[in-house]
C-alpha cells in the first residue's frame, strides 16, 4: 500500500508540475525505487547502495554533458527511509559503508554546482534520519535487553522454586527408602513407618509440582506457587527412629510478617533442613531457631555432624547460592558454613519490611 501510494503521488506530481527537470528521468527513477521499500528492513545496505548509488550516476551524467539536474521531486522524499532503516536495522558495519555511500551523494552535490545552502540543508535532514533510526535501534536493543533480564529473573526465581520444593520431598524420599533398607532385616515394623514418609514426601512433592507447573500456565495470573510462611517452619519437625532428629523452635513477633518474608524465611529453612539431612555426617539433631526482632527475623539452623557440604560454586552447591539469592533480593543477609566443633551453621537476617536492597 506504501509503495503504491507513492508511486501514484510520484506520477500525478510529474505529469502536473511543468518545472520538473529531466522528468523522465524523475519519473524512471523514482518508479523504479519505490519497490526498494519492501525489502529496507532486510536488506538496508543494498537498498541504501542502489538508491543513492542511481542518483550518484544520474549527478555524474549531468556533470558530464553539463545540464543542471535539481534532483528528484519533492513527493520523492521516501528515499529518507533508506538512511533510517539503515541505521534501525543495519549493522554496524553496514551503517559505516551506507555512510559513505550517502555523504557521496552531499559530495556529488556540491559537484554539480547545486546551491550550498540546498546541500548543506539536505545533508542535514540525512544525518537526522540516520540518528533517528539509531535512536530507535537502541530503544528497541534496550527493551529487549529489559525483557531478557526479566526472563534470567523468572528462571531464576523458576530453579529456587523447583530446587527448594521438589528437592526437597525427593530428598527426604532417597533419605526414607536408604533407612529403610537399612533396618529391614532387623527391625522390619520400621520399613512401613520408612514408607509412610515416602508416600506422604512423595504426595507433598507431586502436589506442589502441580501447583507450580499449573501458576507457569496461567501466565501472570499467578505467582510461582506454594508460597508457605512461618508458621509451616513448623511443618519441618521430624523425629523418627532413625537420626538425625529435626527440631523446630518459633521465637518473638513473628505475626505479620509480609507473605514474601515468610516464603523466603521457610524455603531458608526448608534447603538448610535438606542439606543437613543429606549431607551431615553422623548428624542426631538438626536444631531450626526462628527469632523475630523489633524490625529483623533471624533464622540459625545447625546441626552437631560432620563438615563435609558443597561449595556454593559447584555443580552440587545450587541451594547454598539460591538461599543467598532469596536473602539478598529481600535486603538480608545469608552466611553458612562449618562449626569448629563440627556440624553446620547456616544464618540468615531479613527485614520485616521486606524491602528490596
Amino acid at each position: 500500500m506504501l509503495v503504491a501510494a507513492l508511486v501514484a503521488s510520484v506520477v500525478i506530481e510529474t505529469v502536473v508540475r511543468e518545472d520538473v527537470v529531466w522528468r523522465p528521468v524523475n519519473l524512471i527513477l523514482v518508479l523504479a525505487l519505490a519497490p526498494l521499500l519492501l525489502w529496507r528492513r532486510t536488506h538496508p545496505l543494498a537498498t541504501v547502495a542502489v538508491a543513492f548509488g542511481l542518483f550518484n550516476a544520474v549527478d555524474l551524467a549531468s556533470l558530464v554533458i553539463g545540464v543542471h539536474w535539481d534532483g528528484p521531486n519533492p513527493t520523492a522524499l521516501f528515499l529518507l527511509l533508506f538512511p533510517y532503516a539503515l541505521f534501525r536495522w543495519g549493522s554496524g558495519r553496514e551503517a559505516a559503508i551506507g555512510l559513505v555511500i550517502v555523504m557521496s551523494q552531499v559530495a556529488l552535490g556540491l559537484a554539480v554546482d547545486a546551491p550550498v545552502g540546498d546541500v548543506v540543508g539536505g545533508a542535514l535532514i540525512l544525518s537526522f534520519t540516520a540518528a533517528l533510526g539509531a535512536a530507535f535501534r537502541y530503544r528497541s536493543s534496550y527493551g529487549l535487553r529489559g525483557r531478557d533480564q526479566a526472563k534470567l529473573r523468572e528462571r531464576e526465581q523458576l530453579a529456587r522454586e523447583l530446587h527448594d520444593t521438589v528437592a526437597h520431598h525427593v530428598s527426604a524420599i532417597a533419605i526414607q527408602a536408604q533407612a529403610g533398607r537399612t533396618v529391614a532385616e532387623s527391625r522390619p515394623e520400621a520399613v512401613l513407618d520408612a514408607l509412610a514418609v515416602v508416600e506422604k514426601e512423595a504426595s507433598r512433592a507431586l502436589t506442589e509440582m502441580r501447583t507450580i507447573v499449573g501458576a507457569l500456565r496461567r501466565g501472570d495470573q499467578s505467582d510461582l506457587t506454594p508460597q508457605p510462611g512461618v508458621a509451616d517452619i513448623e511443618r519441618l519437625a521430624r523425629s523418627t527412629g532413625t537420626p538425625p532428629h529435626v527440631d523446630v523452635t518459633l521465637n518473638g513477633d513473628l505475626d505479620e510478617l509480609p507473605p514474601s518474608v515468610g516464603a523466603a524465611l521457610y524455603r531458608l529453612a526448608q534447603e538448610s533442613v535438606t542439606n543437613a539431612l543429606r549431607h551431615a555426617r553422623h548428624a542426631t539433631v538438626v536444631h531450626v531457631i526462628v527469632t523475630g526482632e523489633d524490625d529483623n527475623v533471624r533464622l540459625t539452623v545447625w546441626d552437631d555432624g560432620g563438615d563435609a557440604r558443597p561449595a556454593a560454586g559447584s555443580s552440587s552447591g545450587f541451594g547454598l547460592l539460591g538461599m543467598a539469592e532469596r536473602a539478598r533480593l529481600l535486603g538480608g543477609a545469608f552466611e553458612a558454613g562449618p562449626n569448629r566443633g563440627g556440624g553446620w551453621t547456616v544464618h540468615a537476617e531479613l527485614p520485616k519490611s521486606g524491602r528490596s536492597p
